[in-house]
């Protein structure tokens, strides 16, 4: 039986476990954390962090695997293409997987290459990240962000009235590696672009664009709670995107694997590509992907990790899709989830885990989740507007 290494073990990344068990393949699984619930799935667990590039080598070393994927995890994406590349199993190319997954070589990158690009720079040292703002070498307002984080973790926006300090130590503060990005704000036209894509020996064979939605008032109102599809663009805009991600693929000769998107548009409709993570997308994305066009992007990730062929018959995008992140405004004690009934009924998959007496935390980032929703619905219109206001049909009631 071959056998893929699987790195992270969350409730959203079974659905990799289980996919890889349904193809046959024997599961090895890497996670640090020793409840994680993928271990209870996975045919063998370690508890390894997947961050340790050494580790799970050696892991993939003992167990003779003959595929290793990080499904939905950007953290782990470097160590797979790592232990990949050591072991000459299919994989990208582990210098190009690192100019993806760190936010100021990415930046940099597309600088190189004629990309539409904020102006962005990378800082190990608060000081002079705080000297060169004060200094006016960026146009305010700016985004900081640690270059190694992933779910809009440790995000904020830094302007004149701020405490640009305590802004900087904030996105420091969830960067393993000690680094931030500070990049001039990009004004979006329409909603930004979320979604997931699959390329097959470098050529994007299929994408799925999506409207991200925020939430105002939110403690960081720069994560985004949702993402609806499909994209509420003209079709020349998606092919406009699309090559764009083609272009950047060909340039960091990627080969075969999932992706997923964060992307603005001008008002000229110029492309900004925020960021092309190397994996497929959290919050249940590649599932809610699978509803609207009968791709199982899952299923091609676990087939790319090992090298096996990939075809796929995508239909016409079927109706109106989203996910949705529920979120607490606040610290707290959950007393209940309270979803409206007209609501209910557009709820499709239901993935809250968390319950009644739970303290949970205000919503920083896709750590902060108290579950997923899957939702579908009956036009845009409707869909638009649910998931620009959520507050008129779910409420998170704290003790």
């Amino acid at each position: 039986m071959k056998k893929i290494l699987l790195l992270g073990g969350s409730a959203q990344q079974i659905i990799a476990i289980e996919t890889a068990k349904r193809l046959g393949y024997g599961t090895v699984l890497c996670d640090y954390l020793p409840d994680n619930p993928g271990q209870y799935h996975a045919d063998i667990f370690y508890q390894v962090s997947t961050t340790d590039k050494d580790a799970v080598l050696k892991v993939a070393q003992k167990e003779q695997v003959d595929g290793v994927l990080a499904y939905a995890s950007d953290p782990a994406a470097p160590t797979a293409a790592f232990v990949a590349e050591q072991l000459g199993l299919p994989g990208n190319p582990y210098s190009s997987v690192e100019i993806l997954c760190n936010k100021d070589k990415f930046r940099q990158f597309l600088a190189d290459n004629g990309f539409n690009t904020p102006r962005a720079k990378g800082y190990f040292s608060l000081d002079e990240a705080l000297y060169d703002i004060n200094q006016g070498c960026f146009k305010l307002p700016v985004i900081v962000k640690p270059v190694d984080s992933s779910g809009s973790k440790g995000v904020g926006l830094i302007d004149p009235a701020c405490d640009i300090r305590s802004e900087l130590e904030y996105a420091m503060s969830f960067s393993r590696e000690k680094r931030i990005i500070v990049e001039e704000y990009v004004e979006k036209y329409g909603y930004q672009i979320a979604g997931d894509g699959l390329a097959i020996d470098g050529r994007l064979v299929f994408r799925c664009f999506a409207n991200d939605h925020f939430d105002r008032n939110c403690v960081n109102p720069y994560v985004p709670v949702s993402a609806s599809f499909p994209y509420n663009m003209p079709k020349e805009v998606h092919e406009k995107i699309h090559s764009e991600i083609q272009r950047l693929i060909a340039l960091l000769n990627m080969k075969t694997g999932c992706y997923n998107f964060d992307i603005r548009i001008d008002k000229e409709f110029n492309v900004y590509l925020m960021e092309i993570a190397p994996r497929n997308g959290g919050n249940y994305i590649p599932q809610v992907i699978q509803y609207i066009t009968g791709v199982d992007l899952a299923e091609c990730a676990v087939k790319g990790a090992m090298g096996d062929r990939i075809q796929i018959s995508p239909r016409s995008v079927d109706g109106y899709w989203s996910y949705y992140a529920v979120h607490s405004l606040r610290d707290g004690v959950l007393q209940n989830i309270s979803i409206a009934p007209f609501a209910q009924k557009k709820i499709v998959e239901s993935h809250i885990i968390a319950k009644a007496g739970d303290n949970i935390k205000a919503f920083t980032g896709a750590n902060t989740t108290l579950g997923i929703l899957i939702m579908k619905f009956d036009s845009s219109e409707e869909m638009l507007d649910m998931m620009d206001n959520s507050d008129k049909w779910i409420e998170i009631k704290l003790k």
